[in-house]
């Protein structure tokens, strides 16, 4: 009888093992610079023609290989960064699976050639299409230089599906730069055609993704650095002016280890919420370290795709360590505080005006206050000019309602007066400082309600006349279904009969507006979900909404002592540099722009 199941042969094997591993030029570099770190390299070259289409050659100075060695590298599953099977749960090479050499010698026209420090010759070892067509001695430098000729020669189907050599000398470019990031200590050269794309020194972590981003980032990168349960994570982040239009600045490591997962980005993308306007993306570079037996690596031969035995406490580790610097607001840096005689006197005014204004002043201001209300502005007040300045025009020597030891940056600011009612202009050095009121108040009011929401339950007002609001089936279901999740945030609402609820308390902080818009718009998001989880998930941006409605929008005056307020409530609040959508709260504009604009240097 006739069998219908045989075994294929090795290079028919190969030819399938190399359709995972090797999808371009860019991912026969990838698996090529992997193996010169684990081989101790310090120096790696990369050159392609052709966008690695004609040639690939990549030159290092590792610890290179025998002649012995150089052959059993071309054979499948060898390697020496394992040996039993409980090697698999501490890997901490790049490289392990030993399928990378024998699937790219599979599909190109192949030469290894390796010398070890301690022998006088190299070996080199010419493949084609898999079969080795000679082995010889070779005088070169200790490392090993690997060259790759007519990729996919022997798959032209495979070889119609690469693009432009343009295209791929990018993706190429893009593969060495996340290499060279993740290690700084190492020198990285890439070469196009002749043309030279990286060159990159030994250096720290910073230069080194200030080199690979761009001179820009240099300022507004900040370190990260947190350790706790085992878990890790040290890096850079980016302030929220330096963001790009996709992902492709945001690179992630496991033990060094290039990768794409779903929860870290999704982590670093959660404690950017808010910060960053939706659609951007920042600048990140974050290695997270683990033992080994916490995430494995052996998932995909490409390596890029790991899973983490504590899944949710990676996230949260990731998500809390750059947090706990957007939280800061580094960049927002306050002047140094007076010193002799002009600290003691505003020390003694602040005093006396801290004790005059106990009564009144506080984190944030009550909802009846102006700072918060939208209610008529004074006729008086109304007629303002368009720029409102209060006398003097500068101040310079204002008297602060707080000490000069709680000053941070918005309340060492000087005051000079509002521009369209919507703006507080003010002075830092020499700086102006343009604030959006809206934007302040607004980061200010979504504090204090995630810092209620966290402590139980969000501060509320019962209506003295409840409403009714006329809604869909669908979101009168989600009112009676979120019922207990509204109550935590200031919601009480009952059913009316038919399509209809009755209103009887909302936040207090929105107890002085129209409030009907609001309900209807958080009914309308909460109709889509069906659980609770769902409900927590989504809580920051209920919560945003109920902010941006608390506060007053468009045109409105504000007095001196409002204006201080805002901006010491400012200091007080977390992540301060941005409103809860992202968008900034000020803006800089230093004495040499303006000077410039005026012809004046």
């Amino acid at each position: 009888m006739a069998h219908h199941i045989t075994i294929l042969p090795e290079t028919l094997t190969n030819k399938i093992a190399a359709g995972e591993v090797v999808e371009r030029p860019a991912s026969v570099i990838k698996e090529l610079i992997e193996n010169s770190l684990d081989a101790g390299a310090t120096d790696i070259s990369v050159e392609i023609v052709g966008g690695g289409k004609r040639k690939i050659r990549i030159t290092d100075n590792g610890h290179g290989m025998s002649r012995e060695d150089a052959l059993l590298s071309l054979e499948r599953h060898a390697t020496s960064k394992i040996r039993v099977d409980d090697d698999l749960d501490r890997i901490l090479t790049l490289g392990f699976r030993g399928e990378a050499l024998p699937s790219i010698a599979s599909v190109s026209r192949f030469t290894l050639a390796s010398r070890e420090t301690a022998s006088s010759e190299g070996t080199e070892v010419v493949v084609e299409g898999g079969r080795i067509r000679d082995v010889r001695a070779c005088g070169m430098p200790s490392g090993t230089v690997i060259s790759v000729e007519q990729i996919f020669f022997n798959l032209p189907a495979r070889l119609k599906f690469l693009k432009s050599a343009e295209t791929e000398a990018g993706h190429v470019a893009d593969v060495v730069a996340r290499m060279a990031v993740s290690r700084p200590d190492v020198a990285f050269s890439c070469v196009s055609d002749d043309r030279e794309l990286l060159r990159l020194q030994r250096s720290d972590l910073q230069r080194r993704l200030v080199q690979v981003v761009g001179r820009e980032s240099a300022q507004h990168l900040y370190p990260v650095k947190q350790e706790s349960d085992g878990i890790a994570i040290a890096g850079f982040i980016s302030a929220p002016a330096l963001v790009r239009s996709g992902t492709q600045a945001i690179y992630t490591y496991i033990n060094g280890r290039f990768i794409r997962d779903k929860v870290v980005q999704h982590a670093v993308m959660q404690a950017y919420r808010g910060v960053i306007d939706r659609g951007r993306y920042p600048v990140v570079t974050i290695n997270i370290e683990l033992p080994p037996g916490e995430v494995d690596v052996n998932v995909h031969p490409t390596k890029h795709e790991v899973r983490f035995r504590r899944q949710a406490a990676v996230h949260d580790a990731i998500q809390s360590a750059i947090e706990n610097v957007l939280r800061r607001s580094p960049w927002l840096v306050a002047p140094q505080a007076p010193t002799g005689q002009e600290q003691s006197r505003a020390t003694g005014q602040a005093y006396r005006d801290r004790i005059a204004a106990a009564a009144q002043a506080s984190l944030v201001l009550p909802p009846q206050s102006t700072y918060w209300s939208s209610a008529a502005p004074d006729p008086i007040a109304a007629a303002a000019p368009t720029v409102k300045l209060d006398q003097p025009t500068i101040v310079r020597d204002p008297a602060p309602s707080f000490l000069p030891e709680q000053l941070g940056y918005f309340s060492s600011l000087s005051v000079i007066g509002q521009f369209h009612s919507e703006y507080i202009l003010c002075q830092s050095e020499s700086e102006l400082v343009i604030i959006d009121q809206h934007a302040a108040s607004e980061r200010v009011a979504f504090q204090l309600l995630k810092q209620q929401c966290s402590s139980g339950v969000v501060e509320s007002q019962r209506l003295l006349f409840p409403e009714t609001v006329e809604l869909s089936f669908g979101e009168v279901a989600a009112a009676s279904r979120f019922n207990q999740e509204l109550m935590r945030i200031g919601f009480e609402m009952e059913p009316f009969g038919g399509s209809t609820i009755m209103v009887s308390a909302v936040p207090r902080l929105i107890a002085q507006q129209n409030a009907v818009q609001l309900i209807r718009d958080i009914l309308a998001d909460l109709e889509r979900f069906a659980t609770s989880a769902a409900f927590n998930d989504a809580l920051e941006s209920l919560l945003s909404r109920v902010a941006c409605h608390s506060v007053v929008r468009g045109t409105h005056n504000l007095g001196q002592r409002q204006i201080e307020e805002l901006l010491h409530s400012m200091d007080k609040t977390d992540f301060a540099a941005s409103c809860p959508h992202g968008r900034p709260v000020s803006h800089v504009v230093t004495l040499a722009e303006l000077q410039k604009i005026f012809k004046r240097i």
